[in-house]
C-alpha cells in the first residue's frame, strides 16, 4: 500500500509541474507576442516622427523641382538648398504656365487648383517657384521655359546626352538655373529635366542683381564679369538666357 501511495504522489507532482510548464511557456509566448508588436509601433511612429522637419520653415525656394509626397504635402528640390517638405493650405495661391494647368503659349499664367497641383506633381518634378510661411507654401509659381530652335544652319537640332542638350546653332530663352561645366561653357535648366548647353563668347553680356553680382535693390543691374558668373553657377543661380547659334548672348539673374 506505501508502494502504491509513492506512485500516486509521484504521479500527481509530475503532472502539476507539467501543468505549471505548459503556463509558463504560454505567458512566455504571449509576452513575446506583444514586444514584436510594440517594437513595429515604434517602428511607424519613428518613420512618422521624421515628416514634422518641415514646422517653422519660411523663405523663397526659386527655380526648384515640386514633388508629391502625400495628399496636402509636397516636396521642393531647390539646387544648393536640397530637399525641402512643404504642406499647402486652403488659401495657397497656385499659378500655372502649362504644366500643373494653363496654356504654356500663354504670357499670363493661370490661377490653378490644388488638386492640379497634385495632379502635376504625381506625374512627375514641376519647374516652380514656392514661398513658404511656417513651412505652408503660400505661394507656388510654375516656371516657364521658353525654347524656340529655329532649325536653321547646319548645326541645329537636338543632340541630348546624359539630360543635356548639346545640340548646336541652338536659339532662344531659358528660365531656369545655370551649372558650370567647364571654363565659358555652363548649362540652363530647361522643360522635361533636359538642360541646355551653352557657351559664352566676348561679347556676352552678364547682368546681377545680387545673385550673379551687383546688388538686390539695383534697378539698372550691374555688369557682371565671367568670373561672377563662373562662381556663381558652381553654387547653383536662377538667371534667364538668352542663346543664339549656342552661344548666349545675354544672362540676367533672376531677381
Amino acid at each position: 500500500m506505501n508502494r502504491h501511495l509513492r506512485k500516486a504522489v509521484v504521479a500527481t507532482a509530475a503532472l502539476t509541474a507539467g501543468l505549471l510548464m505548459t503556463a509558463c511557456q504560454n505567458g512566455t509566448d504571449d509576452n513575446s507576442s506583444s514586444g514584436k508588436s510594440g517594437t513595429g509601433s515604434a517602428a511607424v511612429a519613428e518613420k512618422a516622427s521624421g515628416s514634422k522637419d518641415s514646422k517653422g520653415v519660411s523663405g523663397s525656394f526659386k527655380n526648384g523641382k515640386v514633388t508629391y509626397l502625400a495628399p496636402g504635402k509636397f516636396i521642393v528640390s531647390v539646387p544648393g538648398k536640397g530637399d525641402q517638405q512643404f504642406l499647402v493650405a486652403d488659401d495657397t495661391e497656385v499659378y500655372g504656365g502649362g504644366t500643373i494647368c494653363g496654356d504654356a503659349g500663354s504670357k499670363v499664367d493661370a490661377p490653378c487648383t490644388l488638386d492640379q497641383l497634385e495632379a502635376a506633381a504625381k506625374k512627375g518634378a514641376v519647374s516652380a517657384d514656392v514661398e513658404m510661411k511656417d513651412g505652408i507654401a503660400t505661394l507656388v509659381t510654375e516656371r516657364r521655359t521658353t525654347q524656340q530652335d529655329t532649325g536653321s544652319g547646319s548645326g541645329s537640332g537636338e543632340t541630348v546626352v546624359d539630360g543635356i542638350n548639346k545640340g548646336k546653332g541652338v536659339n532662344g530663352t531659358w528660365l531656369g538655373n545655370v551649372s558650370y561645366l567647364a571654363p565659358g561653357k555652363y548649362t540652363v535648366s530647361g522643360m522635361k529635366g533636359v538642360e541646355q548647353q551653352f557657351l559664352l563668347a566676348e561679347d556676352t553680356r552678364i547682368l546681377g542683381y545680387g545673385d550673379i553680382c551687383g546688388d538686390e535693390g539695383s534697378q539698372d543691374g550691374t555688369e557682371c564679369t565671367e568670373a561672377d558668373l563662373e562662381t556663381a553657377a558652381k553654387k547653383g543661380v536662377s538667371a534667364e538666357v538668352v542663346i543664339s547659334n549656342g552661344i548666349a548672348t545675354t544672362i540676367t539673374d533672376d531677381h
